[in-house]
């Protein structure tokens, strides 16, 4: 097989030849294996991409003898390059399947309680009325970086800091104390904040480390906004299990209420020190601010803003 010329980056079909090395490279970390796979010596791949980097006036690629890896910006470029190959993909598509077909993946992040007890299921009524829908979903209580982690949808709890994405909010929520009811006639439950400290209670550990300074008013004329530092009892870095050992009675959880709504209709839960606990946190969905969203993306957006809806 005679091998490819190296890709002239002023040709706008040599362009997306270039970008496809491009993502080649940075999965397989070799400029070598992504020109074998596009039909081209290692040479010519290896001065396509310099070009690359000649044209964009920016390293894309970190080079060593043992690795390739991407810099930032190289990761920012993949994430914005795989876009646009998918737009490509999802456009020829369309001229066979009709243009508001919802099809392709979908790369969604939540809360990990939350994921699994409640947009899990959502998600499965979506994809049933598309079957086409693929997802790739990560659930995690650490914050996830959109364009670094390649995400499409993101839940998020809490008041946002500025960001490029767009944020619409899902749902009213706010971080509450709880425990099983057992527990509590046990200890005789909390009657402020402060009594929390010599209770066993439940603690979420992040990428920022033990969440065990929880927020809450003081409920009198300063209405201040305080923290109480609890100990850790139990910790553990999945919101689920903190939910779990609460519902056993192993201890007291702050929670978002949005994640427990159902454990305090049945009973399992219940909440304490209400008057305090009472800041806002709602429920986030965030997306990437582009002028065109692919009809999988604005589709299942438009689905999930209706379905939290019903939930308030």
């Amino acid at each position: 097989m005679a091998l490819m010329s190296t890709p002239d980056l002023q040709n706008g079909s040599d362009r997306f030849s270039v970008i496809r090395l491009f993502l080649d490279a940075a999965q397989l970390g070799s400029f070598s294996a992504a020109g074998r796979k596009q039909g081209m010596s290692p040479a010519a791949a290896s001065a396509s991409m310099q070009r690359l980097e000649a044209s964009l006036q920016v390293k894309l690629f970190e080079r060593t003898t043992r690795q390739l890896r991407l810099t930032e910006e190289g990761r920012l470029y993949r994430h914005f390059s795989e876009q646009a190959m998918a737009l490509m993909a999802e456009a020829e598509a369309s001229l066979h399947a009709g243009t508001d077909s919802v099809r392709g993946v979908v790369k969604v992040s939540a809360p990990s309680d939350l994921g699994r007890n409640v947009l899990m299921p959502m998600l499965d009524d979506f994809r049933a009325r598309h079957p086409e829908i693929q997802y790739a979903l990560t659930l995690s209580d650490n914050t996830s970086n959109m364009v670094q982690d390649d995400i499409d949808i993101a839940l998020r709890y809490g008041q946002l800091a500025d960001s490029e994405m767009i944020a619409r909010v899902l749902a009213p929520s706010r971080r509450v104390v709880c425990a099983a009811p057992a527990l509590i006639a046990q200890t005789g439950g909390p009657a402020t904040p402060e009594d929390l400290t010599c209770l066993p209670t439940l603690v979420l550990v992040t990428a920022l480390g033990p969440m065990q300074e929880w927020r809450y008013c003081s409920n009198d004329e300063a209405d201040e906004r305080r923290t109480v530092r609890v100990r850790r009892t139990q910790q553990s870095n999945d919101g689920e299990i903190i939910r779990k050992w609460a519902i056993a009675g192993q201890g007291y959880a702050y929670k978002s209420i949005l994640d427990i709504s159902e454990d305090l209709r049945c009973g399992r839960l219940v909440t304490v020190l209400d008057e305090y606990f009472t800041d806002s946190a709602p429920l986030n969905l965030l997306y990437h601010r582009n002028r065109y969203q692919p009809p999988r993306i604005s589709a299942l957006i438009a689905f999930l803003l209706e379905r939290f809806a019903d939930l308030t």
